[in-house]
């Protein structure tokens, strides 16, 4: 690097790099550089250091705001131009140092010092040419992706000899940002400034790849649509000479069919609307199979289209008795319905949710309705719905809009008034969507769905001639107000009777029919459905006896295949052939009383169950345990029994100190199984006072009911199917609370036959009944 410093004027440069081998012209405004400028042309060697400033918007730059590298440059031309701008012609020379800045007024004065290229550390001239070559190669491919260089210009850049020269003509002759500019100025080691110059090279022949792949892409996409546009135009040509416009065709089908439409008159108005709107889109693809769509919609739907429902009551009852057997309430609402209909020649529709066990016939009852008004019938599964537009629709500027499921099981019915079930209402659930139930509080209200709105049709569809049958395990899911806009029928656990005759009548002939067997071929004796009915299944509903059913059927189908046996007759004795060992046992009454241990009865989603309460006294500080599984509502009743039998321990010549003296543990079996609620209050209470005192408890009594702290027993629920559980447990006598007798009198006499059902208001008269006499 030379040691001699130079002076000469200086102009600092906004957003540009000059480059030694450079021959360029610039404007300069500022007074400063004017000034600069002037006095380089004034001086013998007309010399002047150019330099770019580090931020563009700096107007009077000191030594810290310019670079430290700029380029000597040689004046060759000034012109003056309106408004104080002066374009400056130049011709760059060599890279310079800038060392100190002498004076700012008039003009910058800067100390600079020349900079001496570093050797190529690559030795030999085939090295040189190598690197050369390879530098021309990628500059010549730069210029042909850029396609703004004249073939002069790469000729002339690439005839230069010397790799020195070669690099700083290409670095001058490429479109470069100023900072990549002074990037390479600033390198002085030829290498690195051959190195730094083949890789931007390299960058930006990739950029201008990717930038020629996009461009090409987008010019297909626009040549494709023109196409498209062209051949759409040429075709509607055609079909106007040849007099098809299907357009104009579709267009007046819509009008004739809309015309012909039983419908109100704001619908009608609604679909001209629409087929004058579908005219004038022709020329716009998606709007007109938007609008195309709508109306076909709109002409599907059955809007004062009814069918004849029947009116015979002796053939709705015939129908109703022939496919189910029991669910007499349901029945007989649908019977009312009629006659009313019958009378006032109009009647409105009723909404009637069946609430029951899994597999008791609500969701085949409704198909029998359908069947027996001869209405239309269509089902909606609203288990797991959880947005609100699966019932109300999505408006028809949505892409892939379309009418919820209401609307559309009412286009499916085609008919305004068909049989909608609506299945699994106590499964419907809700995020943030929308509240699907409050969705479905308008359809299912008598005074509101006369004129339902799905967003998707925009006009009101009349639901009050519809009869909606929902259906429901539980009801504890379903909101109060939903709840109360629907007549609520409960369909109960079937008794082992009803089972019987569910299984010969329906279950029997039905899967002797779906795996291709004769009556004659196949016999189910009574005793070995009542052991089906009873030890392989555990159930409320038919379901699982079916399967059973459906078992033995096939195995008998086999047999006849395999053994060529004409008949097969199952009995209470083979069953265990067909369907292997018995899967559930009753827990029988115990053969004789014994001290603190009481049969309860409970219900379950299954049906009706015994337990065996066990107590236990010891010794020790007054503790309670509690053991089985039970939940807070369960223990509760513990404690309140206890506090009666507390409150009742002089009656019963209790010690006083006993309850201080002694831990009472209770237990109830079958700890796996989670049990809770408060019907076996009295069941409870009734073990812990007969082990306190060591009265027995007679084996042969049951009992469930509610206990409060002044002994009195309150009503429960379930009580059909826990007085079946103690009829399958053998139990002869059953205490139940005295507000529960007006359910006992709705019972069938097959369930209460063999069993003394004992009412009891007050613990001290459950105790006369359960405790044994001394």
């Amino acid at each position: 690097m030379s040691e001699q410093k130079l002076n000469m004027p200086m102009v600092a440069l906004r957003g540009l790099t000059i480059l030694p081998e450079m021959v360029i012209h610039f404007d300069v405004s500022r007074k400063r550089s004017i000034a600069a400028v002037q006095e380089a042309v004034v001086e013998p060697d007309k010399k002047i250091f150019l330099v770019a400033q580090r931020e563009m918007d700096t107007e009077e730059p000191g030594i810290d705001d310019v670079y430290g590298v700029g380029t000597i440059a040689t004046v060759k031309q000034i012109i003056k131009l309106p408004k104080q701008v002066y374009r400056v012609l130049i011709t760059a020379e060599k890279r310079a140092r800038l060392l100190e800045i002498e004076t700012m007024d008039p003009y910058i004065r800067a100390g600079v010092e020349e900079m001496e290229d570093i050797p190529l550390e690559v030795a030999g001239e085939i090295n040189l040419e190598a690197m050369e070559r390879g530098l021309k190669d990628i500059y010549i491919e730069f210029a042909q992706k850029q396609g703004k260089m004249s073939k002069e210009t790469v000729a002339g850049v690439t005839g230069v000899e010397g790799l020195d020269k070669l690099i700083d003509n290409m670095a001058a002759n490429t479109p470069l940002k100023y900072q990549d500019a002074q990037e390479i100025l600033e390198e002085a080691d030829l290498q690195k400034r051959y190195e730094i110059l083949a890789f931007k090279l390299v960058n930006e022949v990739q950029i201008l790849g990717i930038k020629d792949e996009i461009q090409m892409k987008v010019k297909e996409r626009v040549d494709k649509h023109q196409r498209e546009y062209i051949l759409r135009e040429q075709m509607k040509l055609i079909r106007e000479e040849l007099g098809e416009d299907t357009t104009d065709t579709d267009a007046e089908e819509f009008a004739k069919a809309a015309k012909e439409l039983n419908a109100p008159e704001e619908v009608k108005e609604k679909l001209e609307k629409e087929i004058k709107r579908f005219k004038s889109s022709m020329y716009s693809p998606s709007e007109n199979g938007v609008t195309r769509t709508y109306i076909e919609t709109l002409l599907e739907m059955p809007w004062d289209k009814t069918s004849e429902d029947n009116k015979d009551l002796a053939y709705a009852k015939e129908v109703l008795e022939a496919d189910h057997y029991g669910l007499e309430q349901v029945k007989e609402r649908v019977l009312e319905f009629l006659a009313v209909r019958a009378l006032t020649k109009k009647g409105e529709s009723p909404i009637i949710c069946l609430v029951g066990p899994p597999g008791t016939g609500k969701s085949s009852i409704a198909r029998s309705l359908a069947r027996a008004l001869k209405k239309e019938y269509v089902r909606i599964s609203l288990g797991g719905v959880r947005d609100e537009a699966e019932i109300r629709g999505h408006r028809k500027t949505y892409v892939g809009a379309m009418p919820g499921r209401i609307a559309n099981a009412i286009k499916n019915a085609g008919v305004k008034n068909p049989l909608m079930l609506l299945d699994e209402i106590d499964k419907v659930s809700t995020d943030y969507k929308g509240d699907t139930f409050s969705a479905l509080l308008e359809v299912l209200d008598s005074e509101q769905n006369g004129r339902f709105r799905d967003h998707y049709l925009e006009l009101p569809l009349d639901l009050s001639e519809v009869l909606f049958v929902a259906t429901a395990n539980s009801l504890q899911t379903i909101p109060r107000p939903l709840l109360d806009r629907m007549e609520v029928i409960e369909v109960t656990s079937y008794t082992e009777n009803e089972k019987l005759h569910i299984a010969e009548e329906h279950l029997i002939p039905k899967q002797l029919e779906k795996n291709g067997l004769k009556t004659g071929q196949l016999t189910i004796s009574k005793n070995a459905v009542w052991k089906m009915a009873r030890n392989y299944t555990k159930e409320a509903g038919v379901r699982q006896l079916e399967r059973k059913i459906g078992d033995i059927c096939r195995k008998s189908a086999r047999e006849l295949l395999e053994e060529r046996k004409k008949k097969i007759n199952v009995t209470e004795r083979n069953i265990s052939k067909y369907l292997g060992n018995e899967r559930y046992t009753y827990q029988m009454v115990n053969a004789a009383d014994e001290v603190g241990i009481v049969r309860g009865l409970a219900w379950t989603s299954v049906g009706g169950d015994t337990l065996q309460i066990e107590v236990n006294i010891m010794p020790g500080t007054g503790d309670v345990l509690l053991t089985g599984q039970l939940g807070d509502v369960m223990k509760e009743s513990a404690q309140t029994g206890i506090s009666y039998i507390r409150s009742v321990s002089k009656e019963h010549k209790i010690d006083d100190k006993f309850f201080a003296e002694h831990d009472i543990h209770i237990h109830i079996p079958e700890g796996a199984v989670p049990k809770d609620g408060p019907s076996a209050g009295i069941t409870m209470a009734t073990a812990m006072l007969s082990a306190v005192t060591g009265r027995k408890v007679r084996a042969d009594v049951a009992m469930t009911g509610e206990i409060t702290l002044r002994g009195r027993v309150l009503p429960i629920g379930g009580l059909k199917e826990k007085l079946l559980a103690a009829k399958s447990a053998g139990i002869k006598t059953v205490i139940i609370p005295k507000e529960n007798v007006v359910d006992v009198e709705e019972l069938s006499a097959e369930i209460t036959k063999g069993m003394e059902i004992i009412p009891a208001a007050h613990m001290n008269e459950v105790l006369k009944i359960a405790l044994c006499k001394k």
